[in-house]
């Protein structure tokens, strides 16, 4: 896919907000683990951020999703993942169902104002026992006369004690578990929703993740994302966005693994040489790039068919395969040529090796990937 002009202009554009906007701030926000998302999102807003792929009816910019992508990419360079993840909630996991299934009055509540950078967005969809098998979760949405009234829990929710409002995933009826449920927005200040205590977590300190509780929530019909029974759909769909968004964020993560090495190891010297100068070291890195350039040949190429209108759910599901194990093996390395400078929280490459690990967990594991992956293949077990 050829980059144009307009692409480049916005790939400038996230890169100056990255490095004035988010940067300087990293470490504070980890320790803090919280980030100003309120005051973020409206600045993002005013540059038109938060809408590019969206309908311009409701603030968006009416772009292709290559340029989502870009800016995806451009946010992976942040010092700080997991503003990128909080943003990649807002923008490709919580919304896209809603801007492409809402109803008119639905999306001007809840779809502009998100655009706009007045209201954070969260996705609702794990469960403590339902992480990867969305089909198990177990939170109902029951019909009551014009509105639904929902029980459950949620877990593992990114932006939960800041978020306005939540896109949830429950169920609407008993029966085939892929064809009873529905996507509901649902206010955080609706009465009988609690948000539980914050996650201690090993990385994405930053990011607020909390559970959910719902209990006897009452929100009308019209809350709800498309027909009755569909959500379960719309929420596969919802996933292509997801992946592809956790796929190119996580690029400049590595690549700046690979760089940061590259300036620690050039400098630090270690019997007579720098660090750098061992053949051993920079092969490693040499072959470490060539496996991000690689994977991003592969996001561009599902980029671009998803903007052709193809179903992408077998480029996605690699893109994001290939993101998560890279996200295993290339912190871990380059950990290792900091040696112990590695292993303190202070250098750059601890951050990323602790918050690059979400990469094959978040999303759909890896594991659930290979099993996408060989279905569409025709290898899963059953067919041969």
């Amino acid at each position: 896919m050829i980059e144009t002009q307009e692409h480049k202009e916005l790939r400038d554009t996230v890169r100056r907000f990255v490095e004035t906007e988010i940067n300087p701030h990293a470490t504070d926000w980890d320790a803090a683990g919280e980030i100003p998302l309120h005051d973020l999102f409206a600045r993002l807003g005013k540059l038109g951020l938060l809408g590019i792929s969206r309908p311009r009816e409701y603030g968006g910019l009416a772009l292709d999703y290559s340029f989502e992508m870009v800016m995806a990419e451009e946010m992976g360079a942040a010092h700080s993942p997991s503003f990128g993840m909080a943003l990649g909630a807002h923008t490709n996991m919580a919304t896209p169902a809603l801007a492409r299934f809402g109803s008119d009055a639905l999306r001007a509540e809840f779809l502009a104002p998100a655009i706009a950078g007045q209201m954070v967005a969260s996705i609702a969809v794990s469960e403590p026992h339902a992480g990867s098998d969305v089909a198990a979760i177990r939170t109902t949405a029951r019909s009551d006369g014009d509105d639904y009234v929902i029980n459950g829990q949620k877990m593992w929710i990114t932006n939960s004690t800041q978020a306005d409002f939540f896109c949830v995933l429950a169920n609407t009826g008993d029966g085939d578990r892929h064809g009873n449920k529905s996507l509901i927005v649902v206010p955080s200040n609706t009465p009988g929703v609690t948000v539980g205590g914050k996650l201690q977590k090993i990385g994405m300190r930053g990011s607020d993740t909390a559970p959910i509780f719902f209990e006897d929530v009452r929100v009308p019909k019209r809350y709800r994302i498309g027909d009755e029974s569909r959500g379960f759909t719309y929420q596969m769909q919802q996933f292509q966005e997801e992946r592809l968004y956790g796929a190119a964020m996580a690029i400049k993560g590595l690549e700046l693994c690979v760089t940061s090495t590259i300036e620690y190891t050039r400098d630090r010297q270690a019997f007579g040489q720098p660090i750098l100068d061992n053949q051993v070291v920079h092969f490693a890195l040499a072959e470490m790039q060539t496996e991000v350039e690689a994977l991003r040949a592969l996001l561009w190429r599902a980029t671009e068919a998803y903007v052709a209108g193809e179903d992408v759910t077998l480029l996605a599901s690699m893109a994001k395969l290939k993101a998560g194990r890279l996200s295993r093996t290339i912190p871990d390395q380059c950990l290792q040529f900091w040696g112990g400078m590695g292993y303190v929280e202070e250098s750059i490459i601890n951050r990323l090796y602790r918050d690059l690990r979400i990469v094959p967990i978040g999303g759909g594991a890896d594991e659930v990937m290979q099993g996408i992956i060989c279905k569409l293949m025709g290898i899963a077990p059953g067919r041969g």
